[in-house]
């Protein structure tokens, strides 16, 4: 169930992030990718207007045309920068009542089952934005709202507004999750639970550091990613290092199981009794096969103790992996009185 919706959602929600410019460049071969996850019996797809400048929305339109629309649980998200006005970005109402129709245009959609707040924006009121959504549900335009990537406290005031307001309330949580970032298990996920609300972990393979390829010796592999987030990826800094030497625990403990890094990780997350389902974003079919089978894996409990010997529970092994660095953190300013 995704939280208390009443909403069936399968245990693997297919993320296309990768389907587009960020990742497959090839339209046809993204639609090949996301028929097979449909035919495997993932039911959940999960986009964003910003990936890949809504290339990827499009893509997952083409592939859910001719009838396949009505039997996914289709998911995007708004916030990000989708052009040079300033105005085309963020969690106004404005923004949002314009973005929603792209969307829907994009995904070739009438309706779209959730609709989520892509990160939290500050400076804004988060009545501002539960207000719209509101509307847009009652419009039929949505049938749920959710967020992602927000902090506890955040999560929290949202909830007390829509119940102080009257507005529809959030019903979901995206946050990021894995053997290497799970610094959710302290406050997050027991909010979630406390309110009910669905999670569906985004990055389960942690960027790639879960997928069996970084290891110790070897040279680390390239991609795009690393090179758009340097923080996370780049092996001179000594919280990537410390990164490689968890992987490198957690493959010799996948391989003692009888099973691959990509199963163990995505088990894990699966495993926590708050998530409803884990995003996977593959790139190629070969990924997709190899991550479909992790459902099916249920891991004892000497695994997961093994697991938090390698890294403790409720710690993220590079703090820049947690995805949102509140304004407090990022701007000294607000953190200084004025020497005047």
């Amino acid at each position: 169930m995704l939280g208390r919706t009443g909403v069936n959602v399968s245990p693997l929600c297919l993320g296309a992030m990768m389907f587009g410019r960020w990742g497959n460049r090839d339209h046809d071969e993204s639609i090949r990718i996301i028929h097979a996850a449909l035919d495997a019996g993932i039911n959940f797809v999960d986009t964003a207007d910003v990936y890949s400048a809504g290339e990827s929305e499009e893509i997952v339109g083409k592939a859910l045309a001719g009838g396949r629309r009505d039997h996914v649980v289709l998911a995007t998200k708004f916030h990000g920068p989708m052009g040079e006005d300033p105005n085309e970005r963020g969690n106004s109402r404005r923004w949002i009542m314009q973005e929603v129709d792209n969307s829907l245009r994009r995904l070739q959609a009438d309706w779209i089952d959730l609709y989520q707040v892509h990160r939290p924006e500050p400076s804004t009121d988060i009545d501002e934005t539960l207000g719209a959504l509101t509307d847009l549900v009652h419009a039929g335009k949505i049938r749920y709202l959710g967020h992602s990537t927000f902090p506890a406290h955040a999560i929290v005031e949202a909830q007390c507004v829509a119940e102080r307001r009257g507005r529809e309330r959030f019903a979901s949580e995206q946050p990021p999750y894995s053997l290497l970032v799970r610094g959710i298990e302290k406050d997050v996920l027991p909010v979630c639970q406390q309110y009910g609300l669905g999670v569906i972990p985004w990055s389960p393979l942690a960027g790639g550091w879960l997928s069996g390829r970084w290891r110790k010796g070897v040279e680390a592999p390239t991609s795009t990613r690393a090179q758009r987030l340097p923080a996370r990826y780049d092996l001179s800094k000594p919280e990537n290092q410390r990164k490689l030497d968890a992987a490198d625990a957690l493959l010799r403990l996948a391989e003692q199981q009888g099973l691959s890094l990509v199963h163990l990780a995505i088990a894990f997350v699966l495993q926590h009794p708050a998530v409803s389902a884990a995003i996977i974003g593959p790139r190629t079919i070969e990924q997709l096969e190899s991550q479909l089978g992790a459902a099916d894996v249920r891991l004892p409990p000497e695994v997961l103790d093994k697991v938090d010997e390698i890294v403790p529970p409720g710690t993220n092994v590079n703090p820049a992996d947690a995805g949102y660095e509140p304004p407090a953190i990022a701007d000294p300013s607000l953190r200084r009185r004025d020497p005047r």
